[in-house]
């Protein structure tokens, strides 16, 4: 099973990171009125995909939002946007 880390980007410019499987479906129920949804993130809703990235385990992706956590807020704009640099 793949295991993803993810950022976002919440309607009062603050920043939510978090594990899934799917970050398709996880940023869905981060939208909708959904009990599946972040405490944090059900009050600043909408919220936006800004940075993901695949891991290999799930022990990696739980290691990996620990560091995107203790990241400053510019650190977390700086990899939002080297997400947005990889696109095509």
């Amino acid at each position: 099973m793949s295991w993803y880390v993810y950022l976002l980007n919440c309607q009062d410019d603050s920043y939510y990171a978090g594990i899934t499987t799917d970050p398709v479906r996880r940023l869905k129920e981060h939208n909708e009125d959904n009990k599946k949804a972040a405490k944090y993130t059900r009050a600043r809703r909408p919220v936006k995909m800004a940075y993901f990235e695949l891991c290999e385990s799930r022990s990696d992706a739980a290691s990996r939002e620990y560091e995107i956590r203790k990241l400053s807020r510019l650190q977390k704009i700086s990899l939002a946007q080297s997400m947005v640099e990889q696109l095509p």
